[in-house]
């Protein structure tokens, strides 16, 4: 299965020339995003100064303000690129094999065991961002809660062809369930949170599917 992106290594290589081009913006932009992110998620953003960053990535400072503007508009960035990295990750994982809707639900903590078994597991990027800051900053709650429509929004959808009478609330029990898991995963360092939280989503399922046959049955008897 495929892993997700996050807290990727970055690859250090510096521009020999001051006057980078296209392609040489790019391999900077892609080193400087590849860096913040495994220094944000490691360490904090707060933590985490331009110098560590520029350090990492093998640039110069800049290069880092000629491309992003500022620190903030870096978070900004690494939050949008990690958050379609992981969404691609976690979707296909559950839509890798086929199968029916809850075949594709009873893989998304299996998933997540796997991801929270990476040595440079850190934790939500999203979680993390809105827990170091200000509580009324708008900006990067904004940006998670963009991600977050979208990833039970692909959970709504597959608790509709479950059969579940209330998809919404399906989708945000499940979505509970893995925001509660990640948060411990990280805090505890035990990817078998993983499977606790399947245990409690079981039931959710079965509810759902106990629902969707007992409608049918009364329909077959109108």
């Amino acid at each position: 299965m495929v892993k997700p992106p996050l807290n990727k290594t970055p690859s250090k290589k510096k521009s020999n020339s001051p006057h980078a081009g296209t392609g040489d913006d790019e391999s900077a932009r892609g080193r400087l995003l590849s860096a913040a992110t495994h220094l944000f998620c490691k360490n904090g953003i707060n933590a985490t100064g331009i110098d560590a960053i520029i350090e990492e990535a093998g640039t110069a400072k800049t290069t880092l303000y000629k491309l992003f503007g500022s620190k903030t508009n870096l978070v900004n960035a690494v939050l949008e690129s990690e958050g379609k990295q992981w969404r691609e990750w976690f979707i296909g994982a559950m839509e890798q094999g086929g199968g029916d809707a809850r075949a594709k639900l009873t893989r998304i903590f299996p998933a997540l065991k796997s991801w929270f078994a990476e040595e440079r597991f850190y934790g939500c990027p999203f979680i993390n961002a809105v827990g170091e800051h200000d509580k009324d900053q708008k900006l990067f709650r904004n940006i998670a809660m963009k991600h977050k429509k979208i990833v039970l929004g692909h959970i709504e959808k597959l608790a509709g062809e479950l059969g579940s009478a209330e998809p919404i609330v399906l989708a945000h029990q499940l979505g509970l369930l893995i925001d509660g898991a990640i948060v411990a995963a990280m805090v505890s360092r035990d990817p078998g949170v993983a499977d606790t939280a399947a245990l409690a989503a079981g039931p959710l399922l079965s509810q759902s599917k106990a629902k969707k046959k007992r409608s049918a049955d009364q329909l077959e008897a109108v």
